[in-house]
């Protein structure tokens, strides 16, 4: 029998937690401060969260599991399946399938219509979950190869408008087709990003917009943020051209990316990728790398035992 306790003190949960979020980043090449920062930005929007403790049959705490109430949906945030601890306690999976009947209940009484987990490590329990997105890292340890037959130059200003729209449109579509979003939620969060992100399009600081170029031609562009974290570049976008595609511009576009990283001094770059774009993950795994992060998700209305 598996029992569960609502804590009260953010201090019961808190550290353990912000300590697994690290020990999870770790193996995929995010350590040191970047690592810390960003357990530390995910610790700042804790203070809504709501934990239980999951106790075996003899009322012992496992561990902590994170029901939390969110705006539209309750997520379950669980950053690695060492969130409970096993396999001394549960070696079968008893007490982790029962937690996952329970926070489904707990968020369906309260009026979710979702249920929202947020992986480091594949989780068969969750393995029926949809793909929302995931974040994903390369570490560089040496200089990398700049790729034959493909450059790149800076985005004019005068390019930079229509760059804007189409990133806002793609974005959107993206935001859509991985189910986050309703169209027009995603239309009013694409356009509120991007204005946040760039306030000064090309000349915002610590921000590369890049044209992609072969034999002079432009066939693509991206955009990279430097200094996201410590050392850890964030693009937010590597585009090919759909007329130049598959000629192995997608693998090119992610050296001069790694590139441009080394280059300002940053030594990981970090790219999101949404659920339902298996080609972007497809190239992400060949060029090496790895899933920080995974979001899923599934709805509540089929049945909260499910």
């Amino acid at each position: 029998m598996t029992d569960f306790a609502l804590l009260a003190a953010a201090c019961d949960w808190q550290p353990g937690y912000r300590q697994r979020l690290i020990e999870a980043y770790r193996p995929t090449g995010l350590e040191g401060p970047a690592a810390d920062e960003l357990a530390a930005t995910t610790m700042e929007h804790s203070g809504g969260w709501r934990a239980a403790a999951i106790l075996d049959e003899d009322g012992h705490r496992i561990a902590p599991g994170r029901p939390r109430p969110d705006r539209a949906a309750r997520q379950l945030h669980r950053p690695d399946r060492r969130t409970v601890d096993r396999p001394r306690h549960d070696a079968q999976g008893n007490h982790r399938r029962a937690a996952h009947a329970w926070a489904r209940r707990w968020c369906a009484e309260r009026g979710a219509g979702q249920v929202v987990v947020r992986l480091a490590a594949p989780d068969e329990i969750f393995a029926h979950y949809p793909v929302r997105g995931q974040t994903r890292i390369k570490a560089m340890t040496a200089p990398p190869t700049p790729p034959a037959g493909v450059t790149y130059r800076p985005m004019t200003a005068a390019e930079y408008p229509a760059w804007l729209a189409a990133g806002e449109q793609r974005y959107l579509a993206d935001m859509v087709r991985a189910g986050s979003h309703t169209p027009e939620q995603a239309s009013k969060k694409a356009e509120e990003d991007y204005r946040t992100l760039l306030p000064q399009g090309v000349a915002t600081p610590d921000n590369t917009l890049l044209v992609l170029q072969a034999d002079g031609e432009p066939i693509g562009n991206g955009w990279l943020r430097h200094g996201h974290l410590p050392e850890v570049t964030y693009g937010y976008s590597l585009v090919v051209h759909p007329q130049f595609r598959g000629r192995g511009h997608g693998r090119s576009a992610m050296a001069i990316g790694e590139q441009v990283t080394w280059d300002v001094g940053d030594r990981v770059v970090r790219f999101n990728v949404f659920g339902g774009n298996e080609v972007a993950m497809s190239v992400y795994t060949a060029v090496g790398y790895r899933v920080v992060e995974e979001t899923r998700s599934r709805g509540l209305a089929a049945g909260v035992d499910g």
